[in-house]
């Protein structure tokens, strides 16, 4: 596999080794996220860090990000784990979290409001078992 130092890789190659679609990686070259070379003859080349990059992306998609924000983090995530913690990152973070809060509380509100119609159910089901019973005798 090519891919050294110097060396540019093809998108298929790129695939194999990052066990991402090819269709992916065209994808997050449309969205910004991954930079890429053309050759003389229009193939796509991709540098050695873009492996690296493909993991960033998929590890900032995992939290629930989006592709315009991890563009905007993609510089951040350079020299090991985690993101430089800058005001950028510190406040598309800080963002995401409490929309992961809002987002809970409310799916907590529609499970209650769920568990509550299903707790009616079962509490008219002796009721509406007896009206049933009721409405064969009488037919």
């Amino acid at each position: 596999m090519s891919g050294g130092t110097g060396e540019r890789m093809r998108i298929g190659e790129l695939s194999r080794c990052t066990g991402v679609s090819a269709r992916a990686l065209r994808y997050y070259e449309e969205r910004g996220l991954l930079h890429v070379r053309r050759d003389a003859n229009g193939y796509r080349r991709y540098d050695a860090g873009s492996a690296e990059t493909v993991a960033r992306i998929r590890d900032l998609l995992a939290t629930g990000l989006g592709t315009d924000d991890i563009r905007a983090l993609l510089p951040c995530a350079q020299g090991g784990p985690g993101l430089v913690p800058c005001a950028l990152s510190r406040g598309i973070m800080a963002r995401q979290l409490a929309q992961l809060d809002a987002d809970i509380a409310e799916l907590t509100r529609r499970r209650a409001a769920l568990e509550a119609y299903a707790q009616t159910m079962r509490d008219r089901r002796p009721q509406d078992e007896a009206l049933a019973a009721s409405s064969l005798r009488s037919a």
